[in-house]
């Protein structure tokens, strides 16, 4: 169920490339506008007069307005199911018709006039549509809407105002103070409007937590860079800032860049379908989990992407580990999904990069040729994910366990300790009543000696299900206490103070119980040593003896017991005990 609910999202819709009749047609329609921009240009007294050298305005207008268009019309049949595409074409196009601001005809000089800065805003439009031609975010929206609302809505108010030149047919009450005001509000706001963009391009950066494709990376660069230039030649238009012409030919070369810089993206992804024989090749080996994702990752060019394997039985997807994969939330922050399929059967997923999406065949090839590898990856990500299930519930199995020791402790010591007390109490108060009866002394005092070692046996029971004084005390204390009871003398090293965790603590403390009860009862051994360190992030936990060795590792329940108390803690408990040479048993738990 979760697989088909899944299943779509992320996905894009597949869609057929114009017809080619279209592409050319308004590919020669570009070289047609670029060849109006350039004669026009060279024509122009307004350029000479105030734009600098026509020939290198000329130039880099054409290549403006014929690199939005031909890049475009480019991603436009290479993906045709994304806008963005279409709107390079769209923003190379109104490059060029506010060029015709330098027509000496009226119409379309005013024309011209009226969408001088429509373009720049349609440069911001379409850098903030990246990858797919969608404006996505509130805020986003609103900040090219109202650019929009400031370079449409404004310029005709102050064209109003007159300071065009006579072939402007919207002026009607000249005001040159008014105009240079509206003029000056408008290249601000439009330079802040840009400024903002750039903001939203850094901020789309910072959260990409996972390293982004490097053309990707590059393509925000540009685009940054883009309008940076933008919001500088705009500042130091309305403010009066030295060199405005060279710096806006250096706008137009850095504009001019972006689609260029996304061109040869396209390209290489084109040249990277080659990357598949590779892909191919290294298949046929058996690789590893992990090879298989750096392998998809290097031909696919996303470091970021990651295998999810669809592990039916739990209803989830895992990765390599055998650890959950939250696809909803990947998704969520702007990741894309594409499915793996295997015979008809739902196998796994690749979350990678949303670019990735204007590259159907590829994701289809690359998933085609992982399928059998995919699936015996996921047969080794449903393994693990089986033994993480083991330790989970050999761990959970292990704290109930401890818990109903610590409750079986607790009542005896509240409930049979303290009665065993109370008669022992009682019997003194009695004794003293019965001063004069040697016969009922002697009998009271062998009552009292049984109560007593009743007691102590009582006592040792309840320490046995549970080590009360680790609770209260710790560790250490717990230890020393241990060390002075034993049968045989025993060294002890404590290399930390503080407590550590209680799961941790009881755990050592029952390895150290153990091996010493062991030794008293089967090593022959005349001393022992106890040392506890924390040491690269482990509780390590040493108990050595000089007994006789040869100690039976396979019988018994103590010592299998022990391992499997600390593995549960992701630990390993191992036992060195070679015959005449004494036992070693060494305990290493991980801790925080």
């Amino acid at each position: 169920m979760a697989a088909n609910a899944l299943a779509g999202v992320g996905v894009s819709v597949a869609r057929a490339p114009p017809r080619q009749v279209v592409l050319v047609s308004i590919g020669l329609a570009g070289v047609a506008a670029a060849s109006v921009s350039c004669a026009l240009a060279l024509v122009s007294d307004e350029i000479a007069g105030q734009l600098g050298e026509p020939l290198v305005i000329a130039m880099l207008t054409v290549w403006l307005t014929l690199s939005y268009i031909v890049c475009g019309l480019v991603a436009w049949w290479r993906r045709p199911g994304s806008r963005f595409g279409a709107l390079l074409v769209a923003a190379g196009f109104v490059n060029f018709f506010a060029t015709l601001v330098w027509a000496t005809n009226d119409y379309l000089f005013t024309f011209g006039q009226t969408l001088d800065l429509v373009t720049p805003v349609v440069f911001l439009h379409v850098f903030l549509a990246f990858p797919d031609g969608r404006l996505r975010g509130r805020f986003v929206r609103v900040l090219v809407a109202t650019a929009y609302a400031t370079a449409i809505g404004l310029e005709p108010v102050r064209m109003y105002f007159g300071g065009f030149g006579p072939s402007n047919l919207l002026e009607h009450d000249v005001n040159p103070g008014l105009s240079h005001a509206f003029q000056r509000l408008q290249l601000t706001m439009v330079s802040v409007f840009c400024l903002a963009g750039v903001g939203v391009l850094i901020v789309r950066r910072l959260r990409a937590v996972r390293p982004l494709r490097p053309s990707l990376g590059l393509f925000f660069d540009a685009f940054a860079g883009g309008l940076l230039m933008i919001a500088f030649l705009f500042g130091a238009a309305a403010w009066g800032g030295p060199w405005v012409a060279q710096i806006r030919w250096a706008t137009f070369a850095t504009l001019a860049l972006a689609p260029t810089v996304f061109l040869i993206g396209l390209l290489h992804a084109r040249l990277s379908h080659s990357a598949l024989e590779d892909l191919v090749v290294q298949l046929r080996a058996d690789l590893t989990p992990t090879a298989l994702r750096d392998a998809l990752a290097r031909t696919l060019r996303d470091p970021s992407l990651e295998l999810a394997y669809w592990l039916p039985q739990f209803e989830t997807y895992t990765d390599v580990e055998g650890q959950p994969v939250d696809v909803v939330d990947a998704l969520a922050r702007g990741r894309a999904k594409t499915p793996i399929d295997r015979a008809g059967e739902h196998v796994a997923a690749l979350l990678h990069d949303r670019s990735l999406q204007d590259e159907p065949e590829l994701l289809a090839a690359v998933t085609a040729a992982a399928g059998i590898a995919v699936e015996n990856g996921r047969l080794q990500a449903e393994l693990r994910a089986r033994l993480e299930e083991l330790r989970g519930s050999r761990a959970r199995v292990i704290a109930a366990g401890q818990r109903e020791r610590q409750r079986l402790e607790r009542n005896l010591h509240d409930g049979a300790q303290q009665r065993l007390i109370a008669l022992s109490l009682e019997l003194s108060r009695l004794e003293q009543q019965l001063a004069a009866d040697p016969d009922a002394q002697h009998r009271l005092d062998l009552a009292r000696t049984e109560i007593a070692l009743s007691l102590s046996e009582l006592r040792d029971v309840a320490r046995g299900i549970h080590p009360a004084v680790v609770s209260g005390h710790g560790l250490k204390v717990a230890l020393e206490s241990m060390a002075a009871r034993a049968p045989i003398p025993v060294r002890l090293f404590v290399g930390f103070d503080g407590r550590l965790q209680e799961p941790l603590e009881v755990a050592a403390y029952y390895v150290v119980c153990e091996s010493l009860a062991n030794i008293g009862k089967h090593a022959h051994a005349t001393a022992a040593s106890v040392e506890v360190g924390r040491r690269d992030g482990q509780v390590v936990v040493e108990v050595v003896d000089d007994g006789i060795g040869g100690a039976d590792t396979e019988r018994g329940t103590g010592l299998r017991g022990l391992a499997d108390r600390v593995e549960a803690l992701g630990g390993r408990l191992r036992v060195w005990t070679p015959s005449g040479g004494g036992t070693r048993v060494r305990a290493e738990i991980p801790c925080a």
